[in-house]
């Protein structure tokens, strides 16, 4: 008898990812590198790590027939595509936030991730109107691009300003 059970066979996929691509590998990152533990990189990974979940979902939603037909239980089947779409704008959405965020408390020159906020509106639009075959990979070269601009604008702020601030 096999005990094996897959995370994505019991709706745990997206939070597994969630917490993998998000503090663990941040935080274990940071404390190897660092030598100590601290929480700032956590919320500066935030953004990067809602549009990974927002890859997963996107491919979780476009993958819902199949899935439900072989026993697989994910979160997009769980909550419908209604309220799926609904967490994929949020999740979409929510990086723009915590880079304004780090604009106003950080920077200004943090702006240039917010380029991207008409595509991440098509992507929105495409998943409202079902066009699903290829928003993961799209959804993916969001994470690209957003993630470029973002790691760009943190290079600018270090070259012009002189100390380092945080975000709390």
């Amino acid at each position: 008898m096999d005990f094996l059970i897959s995370f994505k066979y019991i709706a745990l996929g997206d939070i597994i990812i969630l917490l993998t691509f998000g503090p663990i590998t941040v935080v274990y990152s940071y404390m190897a590198q660092a030598g100590h533990y601290s929480i700032y990189p956590i919320f500066y990974a935030l953004p990067l790590t809602l549009n990974t979940e927002a890859i997963l979902h996107s491919n979780n939603t476009r993958d819902m027939k199949h899935d439900k037909s072989v026993g697989i239980l994910t979160l997009s089947i769980l909550l419908g595509k209604q309220y799926s779409y609904y967490l994929y704008c949020i999740l979409i959405y929510s990086p723009y936030i915590i880079i304004i965020y780090i604009m106003i408390n950080i920077s200004w020159y943090c702006f240039l991730p917010l380029l991207t906020i008409i595509y991440a509106y098509r992507l929105c639009e495409e998943f409202k109107y079902d066009q699903l075959i290829k928003l993961p990979n799209r959804t993916a070269l969001l994470n690209f691009l957003f993630g470029f601009l973002y790691i760009l604008s943190i290079i600018i702020t270090n070259i012009i300003q002189k100390e380092q601030q945080f975000l709390f």
